[in-house]
């Protein structure tokens, strides 16, 4: 081998594995906390370019896939912190473990790549359809798919990124995050061509930029539409933040100073509606002393209004529990009940093989039952209260089952499994896409953060420093009416998708006739 063919070489490889997997690191950056959301907009621009040149399918997936480890491998690394840190997995198998769970999810962009390859054309008209069409198709394709394969992990799709600088952004309460995400994939496939044309079509790639410019411009003007109302006053809200360490909030001798903690946190609050996160209290509601439950019911009261507090529910009749939130105070006591689990945090599948992998690590409460999923809107504070128990925000068409009939979300979380990583932020983030698909106020209450208040224009009005005993005190708008996103769901954006994937078979049979 002469050494211009092992440069030559070594560059090949660079291409089909280095720089896609920078590209998916890259990403990353556009989430929270550091919201530079321009760059996924670049890094998938270029992701496309590859995947135009790959030449054969196999190099497609291979370039799809390690730009899949570089998004995850980045973007999801906190698993290990749950895994190591809190799971008590030792360190080689929580390596091992965060590495094939990124490699899993790494295989979703693989199989975009290869599914973009097989429709491919050789033509200027189908090369424009390949990076206008077909590769912002597959892309969001394999993005919805995550959503809900395997109970579902839709944590890293490139929409949120767009929350809420993004002009895109604005398209969120049309199209939810999967059509922003579609939008963002468009807009690289839009460079991606005006690249490609720039030396032999330099007037065609300048159109081709300027119907990016008002694809942008377009959702611009949308983030000034209001599609929802203000009903009614701001109601005062308190969020709590107890703060209680992870390694300690099950022990038993830490139970009273976190009965404490919640006491002082919830007489100090002066608000009409008060928030504790997900499981605040550690114990089954069976077990708590009725006179502390009647100490936070009669404080409530006392404002006139209403608290929410999360904690273990068990239904003795069906030998079942559920991670649960009740309403105490003015109004009649309500519940809620967790519907979507987290698969091996909350529920084991396949419990044969891997039930006694979990009971090795130490995780308290990993049965929980699945709470219906018609449960409605609470009544609380004057407000209708649609619910969501930590991950089940991540599900935006689950979100809207209460809507539009819901005033307010309120979203009740336990991040201190992720420790003090960036999944908490990214969390947060989800929250504001949220708040922009409903047109709602998100309330976020939380044990170690991140606890604020979100408009329904994705903004955080205000929120409160990580890993500090505190309270968040401020006031929320109760809004009526529905976006596009709360009529139609995901169907507009499924629509679109599914045409295009028709005739890009269409395209593909008819040229091999």
């Amino acid at each position: 081998m002469t050494h211009s063919t092992a440069i030559i070489l070594r560059a090949g490889r660079f291409k089909l594995v280095a720089l896609p997997f920078l590209l998916g690191a890259i990403c990353v950056l556009g989430f929270a906390p550091f919201y530079l959301f321009p760059l996924p907009l670049l890094a998938l621009a270029v992701l496309f370019h590859q995947w135009q040149h790959a030449g054969s399918k196999r190099a497609a997936f291979l370039i799809g896939f390690s730009f899949g480890l570089g998004l995850f491998g980045f973007g999801a690394s906190w698993v290990y912190v749950s895994l190591h840190d809190f799971g008590m997995m030792p360190l080689p198998l929580a390596v091992l473990a965060t590495l094939l769970y990124c490699a899993f999810l790494a295989l979703f962009p693989g199989i975009a790549g290869w599914l973009q390859a097989g429709l491919k054309g050789a033509t200027q008209p189908s090369i424009a359809w390949r990076l206008l069409a077909l590769m912002p198709a597959c892309f969001v394709l394999y993005e919805w798919t995550l959503g809900w394969i395997f109970t579902g992990f839709p944590w890293l799709t490139l929409g949120y990124s767009q929350a809420p600088l993004s002009p895109l952004a604005g398209y969120a309460p049309l199209l939810g995050v999967y059509g922003v995400s579609w939008l963002l994939a468009l807009s690289a496939g839009l460079i991606a061509y005006a690249y490609a044309d720039w030396r032999s079509a330099r007037k065609q790639a300048w159109i081709v930029l300027g119907g990016l410019l008002l694809l942008w411009l377009v959702g611009a003007g949308l983030k000034i539409v209001a599609w929802t109302q203000a009903l009614g006053q701001p109601v005062s809200v308190s969020l709590l933040q107890g703060n209680i360490p992870q390694d300690l909030k099950w022990r038993e001798d830490r139970l009273r100073a976190t009965y404490a903690t919640y006491r002082e946190l919830v007489l100090e609050s002066k608000s009409q509606l008060i928030i504790l996160p997900e499981t605040a209290l550690p114990q089954f509601y069976d077990n708590v002393p009725p006179v502390y439950l009647d100490l936070l019911a009669q404080h409530a009261q006392s404002q006139g209004g209403d608290l929410i507090l999360g904690l273990p529910e068990r239904d003795f009749v069906k030998r079942t529990y559920y991670n649960s939130v009740i309403s105490l105070g003015t109004s009649p006591a309500q519940s809620y009940r967790k519907q979507h689990l987290v698969p091996f945090g909350e529920f084991v599948p396949l419990k044969p093989i891997f039930g006694p992998i979990i009971a090795a690590m130490q995780i308290p409460l990993t049965d929980f039952a699945r709470g219906e999923p018609t449960q409605r809107p609470l009544a609380v504070a004057g407000q209708q209260v649609a619910m969501n128990i930590c991950y089940e925000d991540v599900f935006g068409e689950e979100i809207i089952r209460q809507l539009p009939q819901a005033t307010l979300l309120v979203n009740v979380s336990n991040d201190a499994w992720f420790g003090d990583s960036i999944a908490p932020r990214q969390h947060l983030q989800i929250s504001q896409m949220r708040a922009l698909e409903s047109g709602r106020y998100m309330l976020r209450a939380t044990n170690t953060g991140v606890t604020a208040i979100v408009n329904e224009k994705g903004r955080v009005l205000k929120q409160v420093p990580v890993f500090r005993t505190i309270a968040l005190h401020g006031t929320a708008q109760g809004m009526q009416g529905s976006t596009p996103y709360v009529r139609w769901g995901n169907i507009p954006f499924l629509g679109i998708i599914g045409t295009v994937l028709l005739l890009g078979v269409g395209l593909r049979l008819r040229q091999r006739m």
